[in-house]
């Protein structure tokens, strides 16, 4: 039997598009999103200068929805509640690089890459069951 870490991999390995949600004055603006991992830890990037990037300077916290497939209801699914990061490593930054200069618009001096650090997974429609929740601690 598979663990719900191991189900939730698995939502995270076979999509890399989520919608990200961010809040600007109380109320909640969402945007589609490409995103990496590594284990839990997703990382994307976006313009430095772009509307997300003021809204997640003020409020870091966001909630993502990942690997809906469009196959209709039943639907496997993971709901995300993260705090973001800017990414300041090289090393983290070059690792990246080659999967989002290639999807990135715009000047790549003006691409900053982002780190969601989860807080809370659920796993969602999973055939039918209740949802599957993951805590992650505040060190993860």
């Amino acid at each position: 039997m598979t663990s719900v870490r191991d189900e939730i991999l698995e939502v995270l390995n076979r999509e890399k598009i989520g919608t990200m949600a961010t809040v600007e004055n109380g109320k909640p603006y969402s945007r589609y999103m490409t995103f990496q991992h590594e284990d839990f830890v997703l990382y994307t990037v976006t313009n430095k200068h772009s509307e997300k990037m003021e809204e997640l300077r003020k409020n870091p916290y966001t909630h993502i929805l990942y690997g809906y497939e469009n196959g209709g209801f039943g639907d496997t699914y993971v709901e995300i509640e993260g705090k973001l990061t800017e990414v300041h490593e090289e090393g983290i930054k070059n690792k990246l690089a080659e999967f989002f200069t290639s999807i990135f618009v715009g000047n790549q001096d003006e691409m900053v890459t982002l780190k969601i650090e989860p807080i809370r997974m659920r796993l969602m429609n999973k055939k039918g069951q209740p949802p599957k929740e993951l805590e992650f601690s505040n060190d993860h």
